[in-house]
C-alpha cells in the first residue's frame, strides 16, 4: 500500500485549515502557498472533500474554505479512505478487488488481514487535532 500524493494533500490541507481556522474561510491560495502544493493541484482535491462535505467553501470576495467540524472529529482514516479508495494492503482484501479462488486455502490472507485491520485502526484513530497538536 502506497499513500497518494492525493492523499498526503488533503491531510495537509486539512490541518491547515485547522490551524487557520478563524471562523472564517481561508483563501486556498493562501494553502496552496503555505503548504507549498500548486494552486492547480489543489483544485482538484476540494471538490472530493467538498462533496463529503468535509470542508465547505463560498466564492467571491472574502470566500475560501473552511472545516465542517472541529479538528478532533476527523479521523485521517477516513480522509484517506475518501482520497485512495481504501487502504487495503492487498489487491484481494480491496473493496474494489475482485474475489480470490484462493481465498479459502490460502496461507497468507490472515497475515493480510491482520495487517489490513492495524492499519484501519492506525488511521482511524488519529484525527487532525492530533497532528495539528503534535
Amino acid at each position: 500500500m502506497k499513500i497518494s500524493t492525493r492523499g498526503r494533500y488533503a491531510i495537509r490541507v486539512m490541518i491547515d485549515l485547522a490551524e487557520h481556522n478563524d471562523g472564517g474561510y481561508t483563501a486556498m491560495r493562501e494553502v496552496a502557498e503555505r503548504q507549498q502544493i500548486s494552486l492547480k493541484y489543489l483544485e482538484r482535491i476540494l471538490p472530493v472533500l467538498v462533496s463529503a462535505k468535509l470542508i465547505e467553501g463560498i466564492q467571491g470576495k472574502g470566500g475560501g474554505y473552511r472545516l465542517t467540524r472541529k479538528p478532533e472529529e476527523y479521523s485521517i482514516g477516513e480522509i484517506l479512505v475518501l482520497t485512495e479508495g481504501d487502504l487495503a494492503p492487498v489487491a484481494c482484501l480491496s473493496c474494489k478487488g475482485k474475489s480470490c479462488d484462493r481465498k479459502y486455502i490460502c496461507k497468507t490472507l490472515p497475515m493480510w488481514k491482520e495487517l489490513s485491520l492495524l492499519i484501519n485502526n492506525f488511521f482511524n484513530n488519529k484525527t487532525i487535532a492530533d497532528l495539528v497538536n503534535q
